[in-house]
């Protein structure tokens, strides 16, 4: 399994054609106390850069925005149950979607991990 990560924060995990998309660490820590979490249902599709989601925490709301095209095969209802999980756990537990890739070049623009910690240092 591959690990990508975008310049708006979000890590994911590529299987094959599907992938588990979440918001990183330092997204989390940026963000501070998540509250809620509002996500797409599964079956609903995106283009890249389409927003598919919204994070608000104590400090503000943030839009989620697709890194690659896709359809939703889950998604992960424990957050809004649980919204503070993805403070605990953003890159584990706290993943946002399981999602069926539309086109898998869309990885191509998107950084490894190394390239990921020097652009956020």
């Amino acid at each position: 399994m591959a690990t990508y990560y975008s310049e708006e924060h979000e890590w994911i995990d590529v299987d094959g054609n599907t992938a588990t998309l979440g918001i990183t660490k330092h997204a989390a820590d940026a963000l501070g106390e998540v509250v809620f979490v509002e996500l797409k249902e599964a079956g609903d599709t995106f283009d890249k850069d389409d927003e598919i989601g919204v994070v608000e925490s104590v400090k503000a709301a943030s839009e989620l925005y697709a890194p690659l095209a896709g359809e939703v095969l889950e998604a992960n209802a424990t957050l809004e149950s649980d919204p503070g999980s993805v403070n605990e756990d953003p890159e584990g537990n706290a993943w946002f979607y399981k999602i069926k890739l539309e086109d898998v070049t869309d990885l191509e623009n998107l950084m490894d991990e190394t390239a990921y910690k020097a652009f956020i240092a």
